[in-house]
């Protein structure tokens, strides 16, 4: 029974290792693109379950305690209390950690070197355009792909009645 709880490391191994664990992870969702983490398909999923099983060694260096177990969770949870408080706090931290909102249309025209950039194609787009109700690019004015990877779309009738004028009528 005491075998649960007695760690095979000291509790700084456990610390340490789920830091680097943790930040490297980060690292690489980071450079995985903002598209990925927002919509994930079936794919980034069993990347994200395969990342999480393959770094599960190296944060416990094989220790099956509870106590290392308990260890590990309080350094993941501390280190994504401290990622939110950074990106809250520092607009360059935040940056860096999340990344920066994308400019994909404007007036209505793609921005295929944007969109090339983010390696989405006009299909995904267009997709993500009629989730929204959207089905013709002239009724953009601009379309965001946030930091996190959801789309934010400013239609042209909304700039128009936010200026006082009449949304157009008909189809």
């Amino acid at each position: 029974m005491q075998d649960l709880f007695r760690t095979s490391f000291p509790y700084w191994h456990f610390v340490f290792r789920g830091a680097v664990v943790y930040i490297a992870v980060i690292m690489l969702l980071r450079l995985g693109g903002k598209r990925q983490v927002g919509q994930m398909g079936v794919g980034e999923f069993v990347a994200i379950l395969l990342i999480s099983n393959a770094v599960q060694n190296a944060m416990n260096g094989g220790d099956n305690s509870i106590t290392g177990g308990l260890v590990l969770s309080a350094v993941i949870v501390s280190l994504s209390v401290g990622m939110a408080y950074l990106t809250y706090r520092s607009k360059r931290w935040q940056h860096i950690i999340q990344g920066h909102p994308t400019l994909l249309i404007h007036k209505g025209k793609i921005l295929h070197q944007n969109m090339r950039k983010e390696l989405m194609n006009n299909h995904e787009l267009r997709s993500r355009l009629r989730r929204q109700g959207i089905h013709e690019l002239h009724e953009v004015a601009e379309a965001v792909l946030e930091s996190d990877g959801a789309l934010s779309v400013t239609k042209v009738s909304e700039l128009q009645h936010g200026n006082g004028q009449q949304p157009p009528v008909g189809p």
